[in-house]
């Protein structure tokens, strides 16, 4: 894999985790923002389900985030790869290649190595 390619796909998984790592934590700070809000209003059983509920969905979104940044890094090869090339391929046809261009010949039609 050329280091043009590893650099790009390295990029993408960055912008990748910090987009989740910021879901995560918005998601957090509503959940905990709806918590503190109905609980001055509601009484002890609503605010103790409230409290309960929102504890599993935090807990258990955080799991599945944190365990899909995990296999996106184990896989990041395929998974950026296979958008790269089709990126280069959409690249390559707005820049004049013809529009049934495969990415085995982008670099041919665009003369990028």
């Amino acid at each position: 894999m050329s280091p043009d390619v590893r650099r790009r796909i390295d990029a993408m998984f960055a912008r990748d985790k910090a987009a989740a790592s910021v879901f995560v934590l918005v998601l957090w700070i509503v959940i905990g923002f709806v918590y503190f809000e109905i609980s001055r209003i509601a009484g002890p059983t609503v605010s103790t389900v409230l409290l309960i509920a929102g504890g599993l969905v935090v807990l258990f979104n955080t799991a599945s985030i944190t365990a899909m940044i995990r296999h996106y890094n184990e896989e990041k090869d395929r998974i950026y790869g296979l958008d790269i090339e089709h990126l280069d391929v959409i690249a390559a046809v707005k820049r004049g290649a013809p529009a049934g261009v495969r990415v085995d010949e982008v670099n041919d039609v665009t003369g990028e190595r």
